[in-house]
């Protein structure tokens, strides 16, 4: 009998290579995105209830407080959705700290009209966020840089001691509100620092990728 008919010489069957499914794209308009951009609407309510009056009525600035809780509690929310479920896109990176910033600069901005916070203050903070929202549409070609657990701690401390000038609580009070507030100037004047590291490093990167 011929090896042919033997079969030994017969070519091995090629292994069959497993299809992977193709990565499926994540819709723009989900749920973490969503809130996201419901937090911006939440921005001119708020805006609303705390200029009712004379922008001292107990009653509109407890519901101007409410209005920033619920809008600030929305950006821990949106945030855990979309790394729970996958949902974290282009969009959301650069429209979440964006609703952020608006949300607390109309705050601070609206406690400086009414008195209750020093022009200086707010100054800085704008400064500081104007300019991050700037460095990212400067280094959006080269990628997105999130946010970094110093800029994270930074927005819970603005948004603690922002809360407890838009409470109407008695003036001693202004002590524990000024000693939180300074961390937040502190944290954000660092953590502004760290950025512009950041985007430098990322924009040098990219004009090396293109150049090589």
């Amino acid at each position: 009998m011929s090896p042919a008919a033997t079969g030994d010489d017969a070519p091995a069957a090629e292994p069959t290579r497993p299809v992977l499914p193709e990565p499926t794209q994540v819709p723009v308009l989900n749920i973490a995105n969503l809130l996201t951009l419901s937090r911006l609407a939440l921005v001119p309510v708020f805006l609303v209830a705390l200029f009712v009056g004379d922008g001292h009525d107990t009653t509109w600035r407890l519901i101007a407080t409410a209005v920033f809780g619920v809008a600030s509690v929305t950006d821990h929310v949106d945030g855990w959705l979309a790394r729970k479920h996958g949902l974290i896109t282009d969009f959301g990176k650069i429209a979440d700290p964006i609703a952020d910033k608006a949300l607390t600069g109309a705050a601070l901005i609206g406690l400086s009209v009414l008195g209750d916070l020093p022009w200086w203050v707010t100054l800085v903070i704008a400064a500081r966020e104007i300019g991050v929202t700037l460095l990212r549409f400067w280094v959006i070609r080269q990628g997105v840089i999130p946010a970094s657990p110093g800029g994270k701690l930074k927005t819970l401390t603005q948004i603690l001691a922002i809360t407890l000038f838009l409470l109407p609580l008695p003036a001693g009070w202004l002590v524990v509100a000024w000693t939180i507030m300074g961390m937040a100037i502190a944290l954000t004047v660092v953590t502004g620092v760290d950025y512009v590291i950041r985007a430098v490093r990322l924009r040098a990167m990219g004009k090396r990728a293109v150049g090589s």
